[in-house]
């Protein structure tokens, strides 16, 4: 008899911070799907200490998925365009990137309602109010975790013409607005029934 076993694809978990398992997206919850943990801080024990922006020790094609929670805003600018073709360079030609990070238009809606330092949710972290949505979690910050610090920001149409520009074929831009957050997945490939952008 023989057994029919999972075929195991792989997710680079970029940014991916001390090691808990509720951090992995629930997409790779199964036993499909086997972790690699990337991080700049070595003091979280990853898989791999590496820049999000230089992937080198990554082969090219060699991993089904990229799962980055809460990172790209922690670069400059002009990183940014680095890091996401990164992403895409070491992605399968079926891979897909999964992305969130905070949505600047709607922190910019609180920011006008004078609400700039009220906290307007909840997170593992802490209470978050949206100043720490635009420069970083202050209480991280405080306790001396400069990569904490946000040096860049998006709102869903940049987000979107930024993974085009770094070579994916088709992108989805969703907004989460209970969490103030934007959700990006991004296709080497774009799937069945997926018109390909003009």
């Amino acid at each position: 008899m023989i057994l029919d076993t999972p075929v195991s694809r792989t997710v680079l978990h970029v940014g991916c911070g001390v090691h808990r398992p509720e951090k992995l997206h629930s997409l790779f919850h199964s036993s499909e799907w086997r972790e690699v943990r990337l991080d700049i801080d070595p003091a979280v024990q990853p898989d791999i200490v590496a820049s999000i922006t230089d992937l080198s020790m990554v082969a090219d094609g060699s991993v089904d998925a990229v799962w980055s929670s809460h990172n790209v805003e922690h670069l400059h600018a002009h990183q940014v365009p680095v890091a996401l073709a990164e992403f895409r360079r070491v992605l399968k030609p079926d891979g897909f990137a999964l992305i969130t990070l905070p949505d600047l238009q709607a922190v910019a809606a609180l920011v006008a309602e004078d609400k700039l330092d009220e906290a307007v949710y909840l997170s593992a972290a802490g209470p978050i109010a949206p100043l720490d949505m635009l420069f970083g979690l202050r209480s991280a910050i405080a306790r001396g975790n400069e990569y904490m610090a946000h040096r860049t920001g998006f709102t869903a149409q940049t987000l979107g013409k930024a993974l085009l520009a770094a070579g994916f074929a088709a992108v989805k831009v969703t907004k989460d607005k209970p969490s103030f957050n934007l959700w990006a997945m991004a296709y080497v490939t774009p799937p069945a029934g997926t018109a390909k952008p003009s």
